[in-house]
C-alpha cells in the first residue's frame, strides 16, 4: 500500500480509549460539536489525546457527581476525533470534536483521573424495506410539524435533517436535538437495531408534540385576555395559568390570607389585639397585590404573627445544674454567682407555688470594668436556665426608635429591638442582654434611656406598646440583664428599676486560674496549636499578667497570649514543621515550646510594667492613695514639694473641682496639725510655696476620696519624714479632721493587692463593705479602719 492510499477511519480506531465523562447529555455519532472540559484530569486527558492519535471516548455519567469513577459511567458511548483545541483562561479546554461511532466498554483499564477502557465498536443493525422508509417519512413529517413556529429549531437543523441519507443517522440526529431527558437519549444511543431506534424516537417526538399542544393552549387562553397596554397584567396571568396547569395555588394573596386566618384561630387573640388583627386582615383581603399598601400591610401582619403571643411552658431547671453551668463557665465571682442562684431559687419557688402567678422577669445590672466577664455571665445565665439568649448593644444609641420602633407611616419602618428580639427568639420568656447601657446618648431624635424606663419597669412592661406594632404586648416574663462599666452616667430613674451586681477586677491568682482553664485552651485553638505544643509555668503566666496586662480584667492577658502563640505558629511554619507529616519521637519533642521569662521577653518585648516596679512613697512629701475608675480600681501617687517664695498652694495633675476643694481642705488640716502638734513654725509657711502634684497629668481625676492621702503627703513634707512602706489609703477628709466614708472599696482593694500593698487605711464607716470582698482578695492585707486623721498619722508617720 502506497503512502497516498486512503484508509477508512474505522480501521484506525484504537482498541483502548481514554474516556471523558459527560455530565449533561450523551453525544450521538455523526455530529460535529464543541465541548468544554474543566476538570483538571480531563484537561490532561485532552492534551494527551491531541498529542497522540486525537481519539477520545465520550460516555454519560449516570448521576451527577463531582469526581466520577468508572463505575459511574454508562457502558455505551461514542468515540470522537478532536479536530481543534482551544485553551481557556480558567485552565479549561474548548475542543471541537467529530463523533464517529458507538462503542461498548469491555474492561476498565484505569479507574479514575483519567479513565482508560478497552472497548469494542458497535455497528448498526440495518434493516431495509417499506416499513423503514415509512418510518423515515413519519420521522421527517412529525419533526417538520414540531419545528413549525418553534424557535428552538433553526433552519440549519431542518436542512441537515433532510439531507441525511442513513435511517440510523436520522434517528440519532433527531434524538440529539429533542428536548428530552438525558436518560431517554442514552436509551436511544444504546439501541443498535435501526428500526427499533426510529420507533423509540418517534414516541419521543409524539410526547414533545403533546407538550407543545399544552403550551399553545395555555398561550391561546392568555392571548384571549391580553391587551396591548397591559403587558404587566399579561405576564402575571401567564404565570397564573401555568400554575393552574401544574395544580399549584395560583393566587399568592389568597394563600397568605388563608395562612393568617389559621394563625388567628391558633393564637386565640383577645380584646384590642383581636379587633386590630381582624381589621388588618379584612383590609389585606381587599387590597390589590400590586398596590404599595399591600406590602406594608403584609409586613405588619408578618410581624404580628411572628411574635410569641402564647404563654411559655413552666420553667424547668435544676438549681444544682445551674450552679454547675456557672462554675464551669467562670472562675471566682462567688458573690455574683450567689446572687444569681438566689434569683433562680426565687423563680423556682414562685413557679412551684400554685397560688402565685408565674414568675415575672427580672432586671439585673452587671457593673464592672472591661474584660471581667459581664457579657459571658449573661450567656451563662441563659444556658443555666435553658432559655433563648438575645443580645444587643445600646452604646452610642441616640434614637429612641431603636428601642420602641418607628411608626408605620414612615417608609421602611421597623419594630424596635425588643420586638425584633422576641420575634427571633420565638418565646415569651427569653434572656435579653442590653450591653453598654451607661454609654447611651440623647439627641433631637429622642432619649433611648427614657424609652427603656417602660421596658425595664415590671409594673409597665405587662402591656409594652411598640410604635410599629401599636398593640399591647406582655414582656414582663423576659429576664433582662444590662451591663455597664460605671453607674455614674445611668439616669437615676432607670437605675432604680434594676438590681445592681458589682463585678470587681481579678487579682493575680484569679488571673492565673482563668488563663489556665479558659484563655490558654481558647488561644491555642485559635492559633492552630495543640495543647502539648506550648508549656507555661505558673511563674510565667504571673509574669505576663503583672508585666504586660496589669488591669482589672483579663482581655489584655488574652491578647498577649494570642500574640505569643501567633509568633510560635510562624516559627513552626517557617521551619517546615507546619506541614502535615509523621514525625519521630525526637522530632515531636522539638515541637514543644517552654515559655519562661526569657521566651516571654522574646515574643512580647520588654514588659510595660517592669518587675518589682510598684507605685510607692519612698521619700518625704509622697503618699499612695486608692482611686476608683470605670476601668476598675487603681493606685494614685501624691507628690508634694516646697520651695522658697510667695506663700500659697499650687495644684497640678488635671484635677476636677471636687478634688481641688479636697486638696484645699487637706492643706488647711495639715498646716494646722503641723504648727500645733509637730513643731512646724508658722514662719515656714510664710516663706515657702507648696506644690501638690498627682502624676499622669493627661488623665482627668476627681472625687473627694483622696483627702487623707493628700493631707498625709503634705505632713510628710512638713516633717521631712517618709511614710510607712507598702501602705495605701483612701478616705474623704473633713475640715475638722474626720475621715468620711468612700465608695468602690472592693475595686480599690483589688488595686492595692495588685500594687503589692500590705496595709490599707480605710474609713471606719466602710467596715461593712469588707464583707463583700472575697477572702482571696483580703488575704495578705491588713485593714486599718480610722475615724480621725490623727489615727492615720499614728499608722503612717509614727513619732
Amino acid at each position: 500500500m502506497s503512502d497516498q492510499s486512503i484508509v477508512p477511519i474505522d480501521q484506525l480506531l484504537p482498541p483502548r480509549l481514554p474516556i471523558v465523562p459527560l455530565m449533561g447529555r450523551p453525544i450521538f455519532p455523526g455530529i460535529f460539536t464543541p465541548i468544554i472540559v474543566g476538570n483538571p484530569p480531563d484537561v490532561k486527558l485532552m492534551d494527551a489525546a491531541v498529542a497522540g492519535d486525537g481519539f477520545i471516548g465520550l460516555s454519560l455519567v449516570k448521576s451527577d457527581v463531582d469526581s466520577p469513577h468508572a463505575g459511574d459511567l454508562y457502558k455505551v458511548g461514542t468515540i470522537a476525533k478532536i479536530v481543534k483545541k482551544i485553551n481557556l483562561p480558567d485552565g479549561g479546554v474548548n475542543a471541537f470534536i467529530s463523533t464517529i461511532k458507538r462503542f461498548r466498554i469491555k474492561k476498565i483499564l484505569h479507574e479514575e483521573g483519567p479513565i482508560v477502557a478497552a472497548v469494542e465498536y458497535l455497528e448498526d443493525d440495518d434493516e431495509e424495506g417499506p416499513e423503514v422508509k415509512a418510518l423515515i417519512r413519519a420521522l421527517l413529517g412529525e419533526m417538520k410539524q414540531l419545528s413549525e413556529g418553534n424557535p428552538l429549531f433553526t433552519e440549519d437543523m431542518r436542512l441537515n435533517m433532510v439531507n441525511i441519507d442513513h435511517p440510523g443517522k436520522i434517528a440519532d440526529f433527531i434524538a440529539s436535538i429533542l428536548n428530552i431527558d438525558k436518560a431517554q437519549q442514552q436509551k436511544a444511543l444504546e439501541i443498535l437495531n435501526v428500526r427499533d431506534r426510529m420507533e423509540l424516537v418517534l414516541v419521543y417526538i409524539k410526547k414533545e408534540q403533546d407538550s407543545m399542544r399544552i403550551q399553545r393552549r395555555i398561550q391561546k387562553e392568555i392571548n384571549e385576555k391580553y391587551e396591548k397596554n397591559q403587558r404587566e397584567y399579561y405576564l402575571k396571568e401567564q404565570m397564573k395559568a401555568i400554575k393552574t396547569e401544574l395544580g399549584l395555588d395560583a393566587d399568592a394573596k389568597s394563600s397568605d390570607y388563608k395562612k393568617y386566618k389559621e394563625k388567628t384561630t391558633e393564637l386565640r387573640f383577645e380584646g384590642e389585639v383581636k379587633e386590630v388583627v381582624e381589621q388588618e386582615l379584612e383590609k389585606f383581603n381587599l387590597m390589590e397585590p400590586h398596590s404599595s399598601e399591600y406590602i406594608v400591610t403584609r409586613n405588619y401582619l408578618d410581624v404580628i404573627f411572628g411574635l410569641p403571643w402564647l404563654d411559655p411552658p413552666p420553667e424547668e431547671f435544676s438549681l444544682a445544674s445551674a450552679s454547675k453551668v456557672l462554675e464551669a463557665d467562670h472562675y471566682g465571682l462567688a458573690d455574683v454567682k450567689a446572687r444569681i442562684e438566689e434569683y433562680l431559687a426565687v423563680r423556682k419557688m414562685r413557679a412551684a407555688n400554685p397560688k402565685t402567678k408565674q414568675a415575672q422577669g427580672s432586671i439585673l445590672c452587671l457593673v464592672g470594668p472591661p474584660g471581667v466577664g459581664k457579657t459571658s455571665v449573661g450567656k451563662s445565665i441563659a444556658r443555666a436556665m435553658g432559655k433563648q439568649f438575645f443580645r444587643f448593644s445600646v452604646g452610642g444609641m441616640r434614637d429612641e426608635a431603636e428601642i420602641k420602633g418607628h411608626r408605620r407611616t414612615y417608609i421602611g419602618a421597623l419594630p424596635g429591638k425588643i420586638i425584633q428580639g422576641l420575634k427571633i427568639c420565638k418565646t415569651k420568656d427569653p434572656v435579653f442582654m442590653i450591653d453598654e447601657i451607661d454609654k447611651m446618648g440623647a439627641s433631637f431624635q429622642g432619649d433611648p434611656a427614657s424609652a427603656l424606663l417602660e421596658v425595664l419597669d415590671p409594673e409597665q412592661n405587662v402591656a409594652f406598646r411598640d410604635h410599629y406594632l401599636d398593640l399591647p404586648f406582655d414582656i414582663s416574663k423576659v429576664f433582662f440583664i444590662v451591663t455597664a462599666n460605671t453607674l455614674d452616667t445611668i439616669p437615676v430613674p432607670l437605675l432604680d428599676r434594676m438590681e445592681v451586681i458589682q463585678l470587681p477586677g481579678y487579682i493575680d491568682t484569679e488571673k492565673l486560674e482563668i488563663a489556665r482553664r479558659y484563655l490558654l485552651p481558647r488561644s491555642l485553638e485559635k492559633s492552630g496549636l495543640k495543647r502539648g505544643q506550648v508549656k507555661y509555668t505558673k511563674l510565667s503566666l504571673l509574669y505576663i499578667a503583672n508585666g504586660y496586662a496589669r488591669e482589672a480584667g483579663v482581655r489584655n492577658l488574652e491578647k498577649n497570649l494570642d500574640k505569643i502563640h501567633r509568633k510560635i505558629a510562624r516559627e513552626i511554619v517557617e521551619r517546615g514543621e507546619g506541614k502535615p507529616q509523621r514525625k519521630s519521637g525526637k522530632a515531636a519533642a522539638r515541637e514543644v515550646f517552654a515559655i519562661d521569662k526569657k521566651a516571654i521577653i522574646k515574643y512580647l518585648g520588654k514588659p510595660l510594667f517592669p518587675e518589682g516596679v510598684y507605685k510607692k512613697a519612698d521619700r518625704p512629701g509622697m503618699s499612695v492613695g486608692l482611686a476608683w475608675t470605670s476601668m476598675g480600681g487603681d493606685t494614685l501617687v501624691i507628690e508634694a514639694a516646697s520651695l522658697p517664695g510667695k506663700p500659697g498652694l499650687t495644684l497640678t495633675g488635671n484635677l476636677g473641682d471636687t478634688m481641688k476643694e479636697s486638696a484645699s481642705i487637706a492643706f488647711t488640716v495639715a498646716e494646722k496639725l503641723g504648727t500645733e502638734q509637730y513643731g512646724v513654725k508658722p514662719e515656714w509657711f510664710e516663706k515657702n510655696h507648696i506644690h501638690l502634684h498627682i502624676p499622669e497629668g493627661a488623665t482627668p481625676k476627681d472625687g473627694p476620696s483622696a483627702g487623707i492621702t493628700m493631707a498625709t503627703a503634705l505632713l510628710s513634707l512638713f516633717r521631712g519624714k517618709t511614710i510607712a512602706s507598702r501602705t495605701v489609703m483612701t478616705g474623704e477628709l473633713s475640715l475638722t479632721g474626720q475621715v468620711l466614708p468612700i465608695g468602690g472599696l472592693k475595686e480599690k482593694t483589688v488595686a492595692a493587692k495588685r500594687n503589692n500593698a500590705r496595709h490599707i487605711i480605710i474609713p471606719k464607716q466602710n467596715i461593712r463593705d469588707l464583707d463583700e470582698i472575697p477572702e482571696i482578695v483580703k488575704k495578705g492585707l491588713e485593714f486599718h479602719p480610722v475615724e480621725r486623721f490623727g489615727e492615720v498619722l499614728d499608722i503612717v508617720l509614727p513619732d
